[in-house]
């Protein structure tokens, strides 16, 4: 049995047992979650979502979190703009292995959704900031509007 998912804006084709390498999840290693965003699951029968199929998902385990190599930029300006620039960057990533391919009953599984960083960061943010501690009162300024009042 075989699936299509979606994460990072990208489409996967998974079986049970497959090796993964998608863009950085919220997770740790040895972690179990759990990729609900399925456009297609296959096997005896094919199911084609439109544009998800409801109830399928795909679960996996985190392997581990780490960086892919180096990508170099380099721009040179040429003629009178005798100028260079050099970029790196190097994209975190989330190495997974699939352990399970569900075709239906994904809600009931009790597995963790697979969310991205950007997702944790949004939700982190968004959450009721903690309550502001109150200043303690300046005895000064006490004073003064006592005697403003008086």
């Amino acid at each position: 049995m075989f699936a299509v998912l979606k994460t990072g804006g990208k489409q996967y084709k998974v079986q049970v047992g497959d090796i993964l390498r998608v863009e950085k999840l919220a997770a740790n290693a040895g972690d179990k979650v759990q990729f609900n965003d399925i456009l297609m699951v296959g096997g005896e029968t094919v199911t084609v979502g439109a544009p998800m199929v409801a109830g399928a998902a795909v679960q996996a385990e985190v392997i581990a979190q780490y960086k892919a190599d180096k990508v170099i930029h380099y721009v040179k300006r040429r003629r009178k703009h005798s100028s260079q620039r050099t970029k790196g960057h190097r994209q975190q990533l989330t190495l997974l292995r699939v352990t399970d391919v569900l075709a239906n009953g994904a809600d009931k599984s009790g597995v963790a959704a697979a969310t991205g960083t950007a997702d944790a960061r949004r939700v982190a943010h968004n959450a009721a900031a903690a309550p502001a501690a109150e200043a303690p009162a300046k005895p000064k300024r006490a004073a003064k509007a006592a005697a403003a009042q008086e």
